[in-house]
């Protein structure tokens, strides 16, 4: 259920008190039911759900919307007992939603990144990665929570080749696309103008696409990133790979700011999230969006399926 004093709790019970969404699988919710049952109350649901409590947040002066060291806390516990459930075979997919890095790394988790790299450590995944999935565009980050000016520095042409190769892989597993065609963004505007602004794009990202299309058919780039999202909209690419964070969550919240969904690719199990935080600012009013919480757990449910229909 994520953070307890974040949205998570609450558009997990809208999302799943939602009689389209709750057919799609058998639901186990992770959480607290002090939590949960203060969550039904605010929103006058009865609606029953099937839940795992660890009962890990004292009721005595607990506030909605507040950073805390026990929250943090609770939220990894909840991270945690999921691991173990997924180890063991009594789940096939995990939706995730949102937690606060600042409350995880107070209660202990210093060296806390996200969701995303503490399943894989914690999982012993080798190559994963962020995917951003929408109606009409899907796109891969090489690099993920970093600073701006460290993101030329953590760009390499094995980076940027990996990438590449994991989002092939999975556009054919997940999403049953034979043969994907991918475009890879440039880093730079105009993505360099043939070294005009920068030489990243000839020292590092050509050479990395020059080895993916050596053993992977249609993968274009780099291309500017003022155009590759256009592109990829009117249907010539099925993902694009982008450089950093903020060139592929602009103009993908722009456009799927209330559905989206974080998809992680290279576990050994299905992973997915709400494309939104904690909104600490509206959590415990009833009025939190669960389109993307319900876009979440839909992905999730259909990749499930053998045939991923």
């Amino acid at each position: 259920m994520g953070d307890p004093a974040g949205i998570g709790p609450e558009v997990t019970v809208k999302a799943l008190s939602d009689s389209r969404i709750s057919k799609l699988a058998h639901f186990l919710v992770i959480g607290d039911f002090f939590i949960i049952d203060k969550v039904r109350k605010i929103l006058r649901t009865g609606s029953e759900m099937s839940l795992m409590d660890l009962a890990n947040v004292r009721t005595t002066n607990f506030s909605f919307g507040i950073k805390k060291p026990a929250f943090g806390r609770a939220a990894m516990e909840y991270i945690d007992k999921a691991l173990i459930l997924l180890k063991a075979g009594e789940a096939d997919a995990l939706v995730t939603a949102p937690i606060n890095k600042s409350s995880i790394r107070s209660a202990g988790f210093e060296d806390f990144e996200g969701h995303t790299e503490y399943l894989a450590h914690m999982s012993g995944a080798g190559e994963f990665a962020m995917m951003f999935v929408g109606k009409r565009l899907k796109i891969t980050l090489c690099t993920r929570h970093i600073s701006l000016r460290d993101v030329p520095l953590a760009i390499t042409s094995d980076l940027v080749y990996r990438t590449i190769k994991l989002t092939h892989e999975y556009l054919r597993v997940y999403f049953g696309i034979r043969s994907p065609k991918i475009a890879v963004a440039g880093l730079n505007p105009h993505a360099s103008e043939n070294g005009l602004f920068g030489d990243e794009e000839e020292r590092i990202i050509i050479p990395a696409v020059r080895k993916a299309s050596a053993g992977i058919k249609n993968i274009y780039g780099p291309l500017p990133a003022d155009v590759i999202f256009y592109k990829a909209l009117e249907g010539e690419f099925d993902a694009v790979v982008a450089m950093y964070h903020d060139q592929a969550l602009a103009p993908f919240k722009t456009l799927y700011f209330n559905d989206g969904v974080n998809l992680t690719l290279g576990l050994p199990f299905i992973r997915t999230s709400p494309d939104h935080g904690t909104a600490f600012d509206i959590a415990g009013k009833g009025i939190a969006d669960p389109a993307s919480m319900k876009e979440a757990i839909i992905l999730a449910s259909r990749l499930c399926s053998p045939r991923h229909s």
